[in-house]
């Protein structure tokens, strides 16, 4: 499992988007891009900005089978 930890303004509680499965480490990288220009530029919850991310790889044809872009989920210390 990969993961990635995160704090911002835009984030106020400790995040980090992990995989539950290898992934491909050109996805992955697109994926975060999105990911973290989403999250700078809109005061939206993780979980929304998370599937913005997975919608924009989902429509490159080159990723758009599940194994590149279902792998993630969002783990937040909510204390």
């Amino acid at each position: 499992m990969a993961a990635t930890r995160s704090t911002s303004s835009a984030t106020p509680s400790p995040l980090t988007l992990a995989s539950l499965w290898d992934v491909s480490d050109e996805s992955t990288t697109l994926l975060m891009s999105y990911f973290y220009q989403e999250l700078a530029s809109n005061n939206l919850p993780k979980a929304e900005v998370l599937r913005r991310a997975q919608l924009k790889i989902l429509q490159n044809e080159k990723f758009s089978h599940p194994y590149y872009w279902s792998a993630f989920i969002l783990v937040v210390n909510w204390l």
